[in-house]
């Protein structure tokens, strides 16, 4: 039975190998020419100003469940379509359960003020 193992064993110890080596070599042969443009700070265009453990207002967080609760549904809603008259009832009771968690989730958002923008 093990010998069924071999092959996965021998594909990880090539693509480990491999991986390895071409990792080394582009360490060893790629360039390395830092300057101060390499070392600024990453797409923000100026220094970091506060510590970056700072706390987030509430309102960053909420407009991120927004975003996933339409994500989500819509990720979801298309498949389900789909095959809507396979599953049946069983089906349809589970989306509206689906449904009814994003709605209980969007009245959250409501409630906290995530739509009001200033």
């Amino acid at each position: 039975m093990l010998e069924n193992y071999l092959p996965i064993l021998i594909f990880l110890l090539v693509t480990a190998v491999m991986g390895s080596v071409f990792i080394i070599l582009g360490k060893l042969l790629g360039p390395s020419r830092p300057d101060a443009e390499k070392n600024s700070p990453y797409e923000c265009g100026f220094e970091a100003f506060e510590d970056s453990r700072m706390k987030f207002d509430v309102r960053y967080y909420l407009v991120a469940i927004l975003f996933i609760i339409f994500d989500l549904e819509i990720a979801f809603l298309f498949p389900w379509a789909i095959v809507l008259d396979e599953i049946g009832v069983f089906g349809l009771l589970a989306m509206a359960v689906f449904l009814a968690v994003l709605v209980i989730g969007f009245i959250y958002e409501w409630k906290k003020g995530a739509l009001e923008w200033e």
